[in-house]
């Protein structure tokens, strides 16, 4: 809060009277650490507190301005999201109020009574125009954040306006999506922005309820989201794939606000790109999830059957993590078409060592419309292998398809060989073997790597230093000389002639024998030691400890 609170006082104000035209939420969220800080005695502040309170409150004021007050609005009681370039002509928008009205409410009601008339009016007012516009009257269908959202404001306004009817409603909600949870899981896996949503929303209706059966039932849905977090985690990274992914989640976990103040063992970056309520909101997690977040001491393989969404159907998809002390390797079996084609299929992760470097290493074909420097939109042709300390991956697009296959690793040391790379990052020795020759680029926290044509192949093994010294591998020439002896053995077919065959056979570190086709009615796409990865082992929840 109190590194929040300062940026805020030294904000620029612009010509419409707010800070931020990219995100009418920024405007809030900062505020309200300014706001809060100044109240705050016990925060220490470099700033005149009652000149930071009154600029604080004129800000919300603007904000509150900009609300839809037409009741026969289709947007009545809605904000624009994007202000740019007039904001009182921006559009209105349904988003901002989903998250933004329930954390008013908590705003208000915990310092509301020293507000001045002038906001404290605003703000009864403005959420009464939330409260009517009845944004959150939606049935559960698809048991996704936004009806997370919706939930957790049925039961604030419910409470707030005396609503017995829209708290029962919330209370229903609840239960539905509890159950939904306990029998099949979470269908948004490894989603940051969406997952801390539902987070921040049902925290925020845990801090505000009044009544102990919902609180109990708040309670569990928590203990269940942080024992989700703790599964993934890895000292501030979210390890896996995940079905989407923002520009602060990839290559770089940067949405981590929530997890410093959960668990605090990872350097805070300087960059705090998502600050939503993480400095008011917090809910202890279990002491089992604390146990399992902070204190790994053997390897895991984490094998999850992650549904489809509620209203669609279909086969579950295969989630597989390794995870260890210093590294994790893993992914998703399937390709999906997620939202905006943001599904990130596999990497090997890092944990967070500061502002230097991106924590993540990975691969994929860019979907042909891929921004160059837009390291996340993917294509489908492409087959992946994940096992223990390996990942293995053959994009198999035809000649026609004009996007290229796109890497990303983090800074480190590297050393390069014909067709690998070998790198020293953190506690960890890093190969990577690509089948087609590449271009290597230097940026400032990544290294970047592009192949020219859509058909490649890439193999990638982790081996943690420790264990490597073992093996008499002291430092990256000793280990590059030990990887370079057991280099893949790829065979891509350019005319992708009927019949060909694509397929990458690789034996790792560990003598683990890893093959990997493209599937045709012949042969069966992936191999590990002569065997087909067995799905049977895959629950809705679950970890297998080696």
């Amino acid at each position: 809060m109190h590194k929040i609170a300062h940026k805020a006082f030294q904000l620029p104000v612009l010509e419409s009277g707010l800070w931020f035209h990219n995100d009418i939420r920024d405007n809030f969220y900062y505020a309200s650490y300014l706001y809060a800080a100044a109240e705050d005695k016990e925060i220490e502040v470099a700033f005149d507190r009652e000149a930071a309170k009154d600029k604080a409150a004129k800000m919300m004021l603007e904000i509150f301005k900009l609300q839809d007050r037409n009741p026969s609005s289709p947007t009545f009681g809605h904000w624009p999201l994007h202000l740019d370039p007039i904001p009182k002509e921006a559009p209105k928008n349904t988003l901002p109020v989903e998250l933004m009205g329930s954390l008013m409410v908590y705003f208000y009601k915990r310092y509301g009574t020293g507000f001045h008339d002038v906001l404290r009016g605003a703000f009864e007012q403005g959420l009464q125009y939330v409260y009517q516009s009845n944004f959150y009257r939606k049935r559960m269908e698809h048991y996704h954040h936004h009806e997370a959202k919706y939930t957790a404001a049925k039961l604030l306004f419910g409470q707030l306006f005396d609503d017995r009817e829209l708290l029962e409603d919330g209370q229903q909600s609840l239960q539905d999506t509890l159950a939904r949870l306990s029998q099949v899981g979470m269908s948004e896996y490894g989603c940051l922005p969406w997952f801390w949503h539902w987070v921040q929303a049902f925290t925020c209706a845990w801090e505000l309820t009044e009544d102990s059966v919902i609180r109990t039932a708040l309670t569990r849905m928590l203990d269940y989201l942080w024992d989700v977090r703790a599964t993934y985690y890895l000292r501030g990274a979210w390890v896996g794939a995940h079905s989407r992914a923002w520009w602060h989640d990839l290559p770089k976990d940067q949405n981590v606000l929530m997890d410093y103040v959960q668990f605090g063992d990872f350097e805070l970056p300087e960059e705090m790109p998502r600050t939503e309520f993480a400095g008011f909101l917090f809910y202890e997690a279990p002491q089992s999830a604390r146990e399992l977040a902070l204190h790994r001491t053997e390897p895991v393989e984490i094998k999850c059957k992650v549904p489809r969404p509620a209203a669609e159907a279909g086969e579950p998809l295969h989630s597989y993590v390794y995870l260890t002390r210093d590294y994790a390797v893993g992914g998703i079996w399937e390709r999906a078409e997620e939202f905006d084609n943001e599904q990130h299929r596999f990497s090997v992760t890092f944990p967070l060592l500061g502002d230097r470097s991106v924590n993540r290493a990975y691969f994929f074909l860019a979907a042909e419309m891929n921004a160059p420097e837009d390291l996340r939109h993917q294509s489908g042709f492409t087959e992946v292998l994940y096992y223990q300390n390996c990942a293995a991956a053959l994009f198999t697009a035809p000649a026609t398809y004009r996007g290229q296959v796109v890497g990303c690793l983090p800074k480190g040391d590297w050393l390069e060989a014909a067709g690998s790379l070998y790198g020293s990052y953190g506690n960890i020795f890093l190969a990577v073997h690509i089948e087609q020759p590449f271009k290597r680029e230097e940026h400032e926290d990544r290294w970047t790597l592009t192949t020219s044509g859509a058909g490649n192949a890439v193999v990638m093994e982790c081996i943690d230093k420790a264990v490597a010294e073992g093996l008499g591998i002291t430092e990256l020439t000793s280990f590059m000389a030990k990887m370079e002896q057991r280099k893949p053995v790829f065979h891509l077919s350019r005319s992708k002639d009927a019949g060909s065959e694509w397929s990458v056979e690789y034996i790792s570190l560990r003598g683990n024998r890893l093959e990997l086709k493209e599937p045709n009615e012949n042969f069966s796409k992936a191999l590990i030691n002569g065997i087909q990865p067995d799905y049977s082992r895959y629950f809705y929840h679950g970890i297998d400890f080696l």
